[in-house]
């Protein structure tokens, strides 16, 4: 952790603050929600969806799942807020979420570290267990696990992914396949819960089933929590108690 600057909290009871942090070089920062006191917590790192200003780390969200019970640090990923460098969609960017992991890991009240990834975060989250089988828990909530499907099934995104990753999956399958976790989870240690909702058209239910398919083979442990009635987006308060649910989930693993 390079700097530590506070930053408005509507939680009398959390603390918040923007740290910037070093990886490989470079000035990242990301969001810290630390709950006023001086119990141990377990570490909740959150790992956001999108890229650059979609799907930004929203204060409100990180004092949510804080308020369960964890300290949490959601990482901006580089060239965000103020970050140095550029993001590459689960490329060398995956090193901001493992810098992240281990500032947490070396929290003086944190006792071990749950992983979270939405969305793109998915991938983030799989390839973090991946390289710490340490982790306590995995969590992803419509979780991207494939970027060759996102690739075929997302055409708006198509003209992102081809000018980031550098081309289309037919002409550099390698690099689609080092940003898709489903070729390496045989790494993975950590109990994985896959929150998907089945009407979601941002990542399709095959990204989730193909993800429990391929735990189950390596006989992992996995469980799995999907919603008919939902998109992506989940209503407030299904979101909510979703919310309570996974925490409590997370913190079965620990006991």
């Amino acid at each position: 952790m390079l700097s530590k600057q506070r930053f408005p909290s509507p939680h009398p009871n959390i603390e918040l603050s923007i740290v910037t942090y070093e990886v490989n070089g470079l000035k990242v920062k990301g969001l810290l929600a630390e709950p006023k006191d001086d119990r141990i917590y377990d570490g909740f790192l959150y790992l956001r969806g999108g890229i650059k200003n979609v799907g930004q780390v929203r204060p409100g969200r990180i004092i949510q799942f804080a308020s369960e019970g964890f300290i949490v640090f959601a990482p901006f990923y580089r060239g965000n807020q103020g970050g140095e460098g550029n993001e590459d969609f689960a490329g060398e960017d995956r090193e901001d979420a493992f810098s992240a992991y281990m500032l947490l890991r070396s929290h003086p009240r944190i006792k071990g570290v749950h992983i979270f990834g939405f969305s793109r975060g998915g991938v983030m989250s799989l390839l973090t267990a991946i390289q710490f089988p340490d982790a306590k828990s995995l969590v992803t909530w419509g979780g991207v696990s494939d970027m060759f499907l996102t690739y075929v099934e997302r055409h708006d995104l198509r003209k992102m992914m081809k000018r980031v990753i550098g081309g289309t999956p037919t002409k550099f399958p390698e690099r689609y396949e080092y940003r898709t976790p489903l070729f390496y989870l045989e790494n993975i240690q950590a109990p994985t819960l896959i929150i998907h909702g089945e009407k979601d058209e941002n990542v399709s239910i095959e990204h989730a089933y193909r993800l429990e398919k391929r735990l189950k083979t390596l006989d992992k442990k996995v469980e799995s929590w999907y919603f008919e009635n939902f998109t992506h987006y989940f209503p407030p308060a299904i979101n909510r108690r979703v919310v309570k649910d996974l925490t409590a989930w997370m913190k079965s693993q620990s006991d």
